[in-house]
Order: C-alpha cells, then sequence, then structure tokens
C-alpha cells in the first residue's frame, strides 16, 4: 500500500470511530473532518488548524450546527436533555452517500493515484455545497472558499 493508501485507511478508520462514538448509522463527510483533524502531523490537519479548526473547534461547529438544526424544526435543546449516544463497537457501519461523493471529489482532483495527497482528501469533503460540514463551518463564521484556495494553492505548490 502507498503512503496515500494508508492516509485515506487511517482517515476511514478514525471516521467509523468518531460515527460509532455518536451513535450514527454511517461514516459521514463530518466524521472524517474530525478525523483529519485528530490524525497527528499531516498537512490536511495544519490547513484545518491555519483556519481555526482543530477537533475541538470541528466538534463545536457540528455542536452549533445540530442545535442550530433541530432549532428549525422547533426544538430547542436548552428545553429537552438528549440522551448520550451508546456507542455499539459491534454496529457495522457502511460509508454514507455522502461520504463516497467526497472520495470521488479528491480521487477525481488529483491527476492520478500517484498525485493523491491528503490535501484531495480535504478538499473532496470541503466542496460539498450542501449538508452537514457547509453548515457547520457557515455558523462557525469560516470562510470555506479560502479555506478551499489555501489547500489547492498547497497543493499546486507541491508543498503537500
Amino acid at each position: 500500500m502507498s503512503a496515500i493508501d494508508h492516509y485515506i485507511n487511517a482517515i476511514i478508520v478514525q471516521g467509523k470511530a468518531e460515527a460509532l462514538a455518536d451513535g450514527s448509522a454511517a461514516i459521514e463527510p463530518h466524521h472524517l473532518l474530525l478525523a483529519i483533524a485528530s490524525i497527528e502531523e499531516n498537512a490536511a490537519r495544519q490547513a484545518l488548524a491555519a483556519a481555526g479548526l482543530d477537533r475541538q473547534a470541528i466538534r463545536d461547529a457540528l455542536d452549533k450546527e445540530f442545535e442550530h438544526s433541530l432549532s428549525g424544526a422547533g426544538v430547542s435543546l436548552a428545553s429537552f436533555r438528549l440522551p448520550t449516544p451508546t456507542p455499539d463497537p459491534k454496529r457495522s457501519l457502511s460509508i454514507g452517500a455522502s461520504t463516497k461523493l467526497a472520495l470521488d471529489r479528491a480521487i477525481g482532483g488529483a491527476t492520478g493515484k500517484k498525485d493523491l495527497r491528503p490535501g484531495h482528501l480535504l478538499l473532496g469533503i470541503l466542496q460539498a455545497e450542501i449538508g452537514t460540514v457547509p453548515r457547520a463551518l457557515t455558523l462557525a463564521g469560516v470562510d470555506r472558499a479560502a479555506l478551499m484556495a489555501s489547500v489547492r494553492q498547497a497543493l499546486a505548490n507541491g508543498s503537500w
């Protein structure tokens, strides 16, 4: 396996752990984003950190998005105490459709597998126009376009 294969595998394994921890039925892009921010010493993590997005900031943004989505349906988290998710390590999780699209965008962003870098995976996640990740980043005040531009620039410069 190549270095990028190991990286993608590590991100998916960590993404699965994130999904299990929050009781999700599938591995979604926000789980991969949390995984990228959790894997030490990688360029994609550094790009997120430069935008003020460490793992905790991403978790906070996702929590804010969840609360905002519930409030749109007239549900206030302040009024209800939600149960803590019960992780089931025996649960078999699939890769969600949005994650498959993010992976396809990542692969399509490289000129070939040998050119695939962690930044392509990050871009594949960030390029979604709708969904949890863009809503969470918007609510957190992150300039997603600027973040994507900086990742593209780093990829173009070969600094990944």
